[in-house]
Formats: C-alpha cells, structure tokens, sequence
C-alpha cells in the first residue's frame, strides 16, 4: 500500500472518530436538555436542587432516602424531625424534602444552616385537579403536600427502597433499623397497624375510637361493598411509610390511588365519621391486605390526640423508636403533651418567622 494510501485511511478513520464523538456529544446534549428542561405542564412535579449536596462528605455506606413534607406553617416541625434523625441514626440519610415553592427559599436558608444531607423538591398542586373535593371545609384536610407520599417513585426515581414520614414526628432510635424492615414478597409497603399496641388505645377527637376501615371508608355505597372488604378490618397510619418504590412502580400504586382519589371526589366514598386524614382512606382500599408490618416501636402516635400525657408512662415515651403527634394538638402549638422531648430536637429559626407557640411554658 502507498504512503498516500495509508494517509487516505488514517484520515477516513480520523474522520469517523469524530464523528461518532460529535454524535454522542449530541445524544448526551439532548438527554441533559430532557432532564433539565422541567415539564411545565398541569400536575408537574418539579425536582429543584440541581447542586444536591454540592457539599456533601465522601461516605462509603449505603444511602437511606427519607421523604418528608415540608409546609410553609411547619417548617419547623420538619427540620425538628430530620434534626432527630440525624442526630440519632449512625446511618447515611438522605432526605428529600417536598414543599411548595414559595416556602423554598425560606426552608433553604433553614437547612444551610445544619449539616443535614437533603434535596428540596417543589410539589406542584396542579396534579390534584379533580382528584380532590373543592368543599372549603375540608381545605386544611386536603392540603396539597398531604398527598406527596402518593407520588413517592416521582421524586426518589432511582431508589429502590425508601422512608416516607409526617412532618410531626421525632425519632429516637437508628433509622437504619426502621429502613431495613423486612416486605413480604408482592407487598409496596409497611405500615403501623392500628390495632398493633398501646397506640390503638388512642382516641381520636371526633371520630371514637378510629382503627378499622370502617371509620374511614363509607360502607353503604357500592363501589366499597363490591370490594368485599371487612369493615372491621384493622387500619393502619401512613404517617410512617416503608415502601419498596420498585414493587410500587411496577404495581402501578400511584395510578391506583389516583384513581380512588378521583372517584371519591365524584361519589363520596369516605366514611362521614372520618377525622383528620383525607389521605389514608386511598391508601386503604389499595393496600387492603397488601402491607407488610411495622415494629410497633417505630411508630407510637396519637400523641396529638386529648389526654395523650396521660396515656403513655415517661419510660414509654423514652423508649419508643419514633413518636408521632397525629391529632389536634402539636408539639410546636398550644396544650400539646411531651413538649419538652420535641424541643430538644428544635433549631430556631435563622429568619425568626416561625416560632412554637405555647400557652405558657409549664406545657407538658
């Protein structure tokens, strides 16, 4: 072969080398451009920190994602309950927190603040048009971030296995040992049962004694009877998830729950003794003996509810894993029982705008 042959080759396969280089420049180009080019349309949900944790210390342990909410009126109960985590779990946390965009930059001033690990998502509401009720009496029932949890696999797409949790929570044990509650194989979720501890003994302002499905759902219609489900069957809370996001992605959960969100909103499904959760009766029909079981440690609530201070010793609530303030009465607010364990986890304000509100400071 000549010399001016082989100039020939060289260049042709120079040639194709670049090619094949500007092609695959153009291909990562475009899949940036999707990624980064949020969907705008009704019902987006818009993930915010590009620089999540910008940072962030090199660690070599297995993350732990857990979701929490967090609304402009209780941001600190939010960073209350990530402050426990954090300072209690030997574990690698990760938490992605979902609020609305106009409390972003006040929870972004918050967090820095801290060396807790965290993305902030904005939740967009527009997603729940026509999937709940326009009744102004159920406004702060149906509040937009309530139904975050539904759309878990929307914001932690690339885990496997995650921790959803109420804002009004404070956890005292490793989370690492809630996150590896063992799912029976088919099952999306772990939760709390109602009937499961000193827990079910809570009374529920306005509802009774609130732990079976039939004080949530309205047995009398025919779309609930049709589903053969036993009214006395135990409730469970959602207030503490453990959910395996593949088994829900591929069980199309969230679709599911949309759907009895949507119907009803149409036909009044859920039951006229129902308290102060909007969001669990969905949940209940679609994980109706589909759950597994969380620890009932890791989930001692009511402790919002009347009479909570009486209800549980102080050796209870210092060995409980996780507590929960479901019910009327928050730690952060008036007349609310073991105030003096939220506060120990409480980070002011660096902006001043939120502060617990008490009657005096003698609350217990």
């Amino acid at each position: 072969m000549t010399l001016r042959r082989v100039n020939v080759v060289i260049l042709v396969l120079l040639s194709i080398a670049f090619l094949i280089i500007v092609h695959r420049n153009l291909l990562n180009l475009s899949d940036f451009l999707k990624q980064d080019g949020s969907d705008t349309s009704p019902g987006a949900i818009l993930p915010f920190e590009n620089g999540f944790f910008a940072e962030r210390k090199v660690s070599t342990r297995e993350e732990i994602p857990v979701m929490i909410t967090a609304s402009e009126e209780r941001l600190g109960a939010a960073v209350a309950a990530m402050n426990s985590i954090n300072r209690n779990s030997k574990a690698n946390v990760v938490f992605s927190v979902v609020t609305l965009n106009e409390s972003v930059e006040h929870l972004r001033t918050w967090l820095s603040e801290t060396d807790i690990k965290h993305q902030i998502i904005t939740f967009d509401p527009k997603i729940l048009e026509g999937k709940i009720s326009s009744n102004p009496q159920q406004s702060d029932l149906e509040k937009p971030l309530n139904f975050a949890r539904f759309y878990m696999p929307n914001f932690l797409p690339d885990m496997e296995k995650a921790i959803y949790l109420d804002d009004d929570v404070i956890v005292q044990g490793d989370i690492q040992e809630l996150f590896d509650t063992i799912l029976k194989p088919g099952h999306a979720a772990a939760f709390a049962e109602d009937c499961d501890s000193a827990s079910s003994k809570g009374i529920i302002r306005g509802a009774g004694n609130q732990k079976s499905y039939i004080g949530f759902l309205d047995f009398k219609k025919e779309a609930v009877r049709k589903l053969g489900m036993r009214a006395n069957t135990c409730s469970f809370n959602p207030g503490v998830i453990v959910a395996n996001l593949t088994e829900w992605k591929h069980q199309n959960i969230t679709q599911q729950l949309e759907m009895w969100m949507e119907r009803n909103a149409k036909e009044g499904l859920y039951s006229n003794m129902l308290a102060d959760s909007f969001t669990t009766p969905p949940l209940l029909l679609v994980f109706y003996k589909r759950h597994s079981s969380i620890e009932p440690m890791w989930h001692v609530r009511h402790l919002g509810a009347s009479g909570a201070a009486n209800r549980y010793s102080s050796q209870f609530i210092s060995a409980a894993k996780l507590l929960h303030w479901n019910g009327h009465y928050k730690p952060w607010g008036r007349s609310s029982s073991y105030v003096d364990v939220w506060d120990k986890w409480y980070i002011p304000d660096p902006t001043g705008k939120f502060h617990p509100i008490r009657r005096h400071s003698g609350d217990k």
